[in-house]
């Protein structure tokens, strides 16, 4: 059977009295769109900031293509081809696109320009920028120049999405994505979702816009009190189902979980 490209085992993750992570597992696999859903307090984004870098679990394994790992940084994370896009965003307001796109990343020019004086090589990021945004599909920023404080909600998601697919070579999480953006901006930031996973990159999106999960998602992780309630797919549970999952007025027994993606080879 095809091996998950993110697994995770036993993850424990405490804040002082407050459990935010009890005994969790978590399954990702190549090439798929993960949802993770769930209540507020049950734990979604302690488990993706565990992979993320952001956290380090109190207890428990997590594997990146069957090495097993701990990141102690968001850094450590990306250098292992783990990109987060938070809620916050992170982009540097003032910065245009392209600063943006290289930021923490920035690349200095061939020659003594660039080891002796340390100049950054902005033609040419702004050159690379505008072949990523190109290769992504991304047309709505068509100034890389423009600063990112100018732009819209929709536009300011790209930038940081686009950033993440340049240099996420593994796995993509995108945290509530949508949750500050209008239909028209939603639908492109989903249609660069649908686009990433054609190429081959596994994403995981927490979202709590359930419309938006059951239209991408292969597979639905259900986050309950701190831990896997259940995985389900849009194929074989309605979205009244995945509430009640979520509430616990819903109990859907493991062998009837969609615990690897459908069509699988066994």
């Amino acid at each position: 059977m095809t091996e998950p490209i993110v697994k995770g085992r036993n993850l424990v993750k405490r804040f002082g009295s407050v459990v935010g992570l009890n005994h969790a597992d978590f399954d990702l696999y190549p090439g798929e769109v993960l949802a993770v859903i769930g209540d507020n307090g049950a734990g979604k984004s302690t488990l993706i900031k565990c992979f993320a870098g952001a956290h380090t679990p109190d207890e428990g394994e997590m594997w990146l293509q069957g090495e097993q790992v701990e990141f102690r940084s968001t850094h450590e994370a990306r250098e292992r081809g783990v990109e987060t896009v938070f809620q916050t965003l992170a982009v540097a307001p003032a910065l245009d696109v392209a600063a943006n796109l290289y930021l923490g990343r920035e690349e200095r020019k061939s020659g003594p320009l660039g080891s002796i004086l340390r100049m950054l090589d902005k033609k040419g990021m702004r050159q690379r920028s505008s072949d990523h945004l190109q290769n992504l599909g991304i047309s709505t920023l068509q100034n890389i120049t423009q600063a990112v404080e100018t732009l819209s909600g929709g536009q300011r998601q790209a930038v940081s999405v686009a950033r993440a697919a340049a240099f996420g070579s593994q796995v993509i999480i995108l945290d509530e994505p949508t949750a500050a953006l209008g239909v028209r901006e939603s639908a492109k930031v989903l249609n660069l979702i649908q686009d990433l996973r054609g190429r081959g990159i596994s994403v995981i999106l927490i979202s709590h816009n359930m419309p938006q999960v059951f239209e991408v998602a292969d597979r639905i992780h259900v986050q309950r009190l701190g831990h896997r309630a259940a995985v389900v797919t849009p194929q074989t549970h309605s979205m009244n189902d995945a509430v009640a999952i979520m509430t616990g007025a819903l109990q859907v027994p493991e062998n009837e979980q969609t615990l690897a993606p459908l069509g699988s080879p066994a």
